[in-house]
């Protein structure tokens, strides 16, 4: 069996939290393996979340994070009146064009992880009750986040895959990896 989260190299602190990252980010995209449109939206279980709007939603998280790093607007910003867009597609969005936003992401966020002067580097955050008080955090900091977030995310896609086909995930893993 392939190793789902490769060993970085030697002293590649960077190298090992993008390859976190991108080992959560992979679960939430095998949840989707062989899924139409509509069963990727289902909620089949007591939860409201659905497949494809777990993956839109840390591709948002995801871009705002690095936004807030890089210290520019986010262009996809969510107001209240819009938050709840954030779980579901709207209008005639698809997962092939969710999961391509969130690719461009990915390589923007792995760029600028790779051309941060230090993971020490810090940035101010808004304020919020759930942020730290001190209102700035690392780059690191916001890597172990999103390792957090899409971590627990991904474990919210493996619920929602099970009680929609009963696909677990080492079931997906398998199904991945003979491709």
């Amino acid at each position: 069996m392939v190793a789902l989260v490769p060993a970085e190299a030697p002293g590649d602190e960077r190298g090992a939290f993008l390859n976190f990252v991108e080992a959560q980010r992979a679960a939430l995209r095998r949840a989707l393996l062989g899924l139409t449109e509509e069963q990727a939206a289902s909620r089949p279980s007591a939860s409201e979340l659905s497949l494809s709007g777990l993956v839109k939603h840390v591709a948002e998280v995801e871009l705002n994070w690095l936004r807030l790093a890089q210290q520019r607007p986010n262009e996809r910003r969510r107001t209240r009146e819009t938050w709840e867009e954030a779980f579901r597609l709207v209008g005639d969005e698809t997962i092939p064009e969710v999961l391509a936003f969130w690719e461009g992401v990915q390589k923007e966020t792995e760029e600028f992880v790779r051309e941060v002067p230090s993971l020490d580097d810090t940035f101010p955050l808004p304020p919020a009750p759930w942020f730290p008080k001190d209102g700035r955090v690392s780059v690191r900091w916001m890597l172990l986040h999103l390792v957090q977030e899409m971590g627990r995310h991904a474990g919210h896609a493996d619920i929602v895959r099970e009680s929609l086909d009963g696909q677990t995930s080492f079931a997906l893993i398998a199904q991945e990896q003979q491709g």
